[in-house]
């Protein structure tokens, strides 16, 4: 599946189009189409034709299907996922509304859901090559490597002329240490599709696992030299990660060891070793005076404690010293008074500076829609608690208000730890957290942060994407800090394609379940952590 959603096709039948409609009608039964632009009037035209015609069971649930699509659009989850419970109760054995339902857990970062719904979907029709695909996504976004290949191989049996298909079971094999089936996988998609950067770009960076920066080169300039090529969202990001990784070894800078990982991934499984701080020669930056607050929460004192937070703020406070920061706060373990202060404290610095960072490594949640920071003394029973115990991204984004831009950090998309995990009775959770048992992941009450819209020039980067848990690691530091400590010392790189190399090795290291996400952006001027 290339986009975030794909639905069932809307067949409003020619006998509706042909009854005396009023023109009203006729107009909301156009603009309750896919191919709207604007969900608050596909919403609109889409309720029109649920209250005024006549439908069958069967068009009344492909209409409830594409206003549940406009109301995911909106970000209105709740109502998306009322509409497809509707289209189900009316019409039980269409495979393709389960299918799109599960699409909507998986944005939202239900990851059991999605899987029952892909998995009924594939007994509804055991020819859908959709669900099979998709089925496939859960498995690896769960780490399991070998049934996410599973679902591959079949997907292409039903579909062996699909180039994404290939593409992205080439990926699977690359995450694998199964190169050479990864090249020929790469090699078919680029046939069947070539105006495309996907497949060159993964050919690259197979060749980058397999230590020839050579080819590896070769093979994104073909992706950036593709004619004509196709502007899906994914073929634009292959080609983006071709130009950032072309721009990296153009710095001179060697491809970080990745490790490789096959079959089932457990999340407390991903190596991450203690990262080695690059020595870099630099002078006074041309682009001004730049400072940085660096936070690392560990010891949390009413949940398990996190094992890396500390570890990852201090290695990234001593790299951003390195390459030529003026001022590099760290601060740990941080209360709520103590982070208010410092974030206070930073604002009188950023206000003098042209450039203003702020790294948090710790946990997170995401409450109404509203992004928070959690201190280390934070007791939250419920939702409410969370506006006097925590603290708001937008009072982050406040602080660091500096002459030029705004670099805002976040490594902090863990599971929420103050509530029960799903498979626990209250009560063996509430044993856990007072034992101190471990956390895996960094997220949220729900999945993941929120997404953030922000404005002027301003970058927010998540370690991994709205609705989806960044692994916390096992050993020295995250999977996002060591690829974050290794890439911002890159020379000559600009920082939009530095966070690109940065999202492309955390999803190599963790095998494709955690994609770091970047908001916002920095205008017209080209910024650098370390110039030429």
């Amino acid at each position: 599946m290339k986009g975030p959603i794909s639905v069932v096709t809307a067949v409003l039948l020619a006998v509706i189009l042909s009854t005396q409609a009023q023109a009203a009608s006729r107009n909301a039964i156009r603009d309750c189409q896919m191919d709207v632009g604007d969900p608050d009037r596909g919403v609109a035209a889409c309720t029109e034709v649920l209250d005024s015609m006549r439908l069958s069971r069967l068009d009344r649930a492909h209409v409830l299907t594409i206003r549940a699509v406009f109301y995911f659009s909106r970000g209105e989850s709740d109502a998306s996922l009322g509409d497809f419970d509707e289209a189900i109760r009316l019409e039980p054995d269409i495979s393709g509304i389960r299918n799109d339902r599960g699409n909507i857990f998986r944005r939202i970062g239900d990851l059991d859901a999605a899987l029952a719904d892909y998995s009924d979907a594939i007994r509804l029709d055991p020819r859908s090559d959709k669900a099979y695909a998709n089925r496939g996504q859960i498995w690896r976004l769960k780490g399991d490597l070998d049934r996410a290949l599973a679902d591959q191989n079949q997907q292409i049996r039903l579909n062996p002329n699909d180039p994404w298909a290939l593409e992205v079971r080439g990926d699977t094999y690359r995450y694998r240490g199964d190169f050479s089936r990864a090249m020929a996988d790469f090699d078919r998609s680029a046939a069947l599709s070539p105006y495309s950067s996907g497949p060159y770009t993964g050919r690259g960076m197979t060749y980058e696992k397999m230590g020839d920066p050579v080819r590896a080169r070769a093979e994104f300039e073909k992706a950036v030299a593709v004619p004509n090529p196709y502007h899906s969202q994914v073929d634009m990001e292959a080609l983006a990660a071709a130009q950032a990784r072309l721009a990296a070894i153009n710095s001179g800078v060697a491809q970080p060891v990745i490790p490789t990982v096959s079959g089932t991934v457990a999340s407390h499984s991903i190596p991450t070793p203690a990262v080695a701080i690059p020595k870099v020669a630099v002078t006074k930056s041309t682009q001004g005076r730049r400072v940085a607050l660096v936070i690392g929460n560990s010891a949390y004192e009413n949940v398990p404690a996190l094992a890396n937070p500390q570890k990852d703020a201090a290695a990234m406070a001593a790299v951003l010293r390195n390459i030529g920061f003026e001022v590099v706060t760290l601060a740990n373990n941080l209360t709520h008074e103590k982070m208010v202060a410092s974030l206070r404290d930073f604002a009188h610095e950023a206000e003098k500076s042209d450039w203003a960072m702020v790294y948090y490594a710790g946990h997170g949640m995401e409450v109404g829609g509203v992004n928070y920071l959690i201190p280390v003394d934070a007791r939250i029973a419920v939702d409410r608690d969370i506006q006097f115990e925590a603290v708001p991204l937008s009072q982050v984004l406040s602080a660091a208000n500096s002459r030029k831009i705004k670099l805002i950090v976040l490594d902090a998309c863990r599971d929420n730890p103050f509530t029960p995990r799903k498979s626990e009775a209250p009560e063996t959770a509430a044993a856990a957290s007072t034992a101190g048992a471990p956390i895996a992941t960094r997220s949220t009450s729900g999945r993941g942060l929120a997404e953030v819209k922000v404005q002027g020039a301003t970058l927010v980067v998540y370690a991994a994407r709205d609705g989806q848990v960044a692994l916390d690691g096992d050993g020295g530091n995250s999977p996002f800090a060591v690829a974050m400590i290794q890439r911002v010392a890159t020379p000559g790189v600009e920082i939009n394609k530095v966070f690109r190399l940065v999202r492309d090795d955390v999803v190599e290291a963790t095998a494709g379940r955690q994609e770091p996400y970047t908001y916002g952006s920095l205008g017209s001027e080209d910024f650098f952590f370390v110039p030429k």
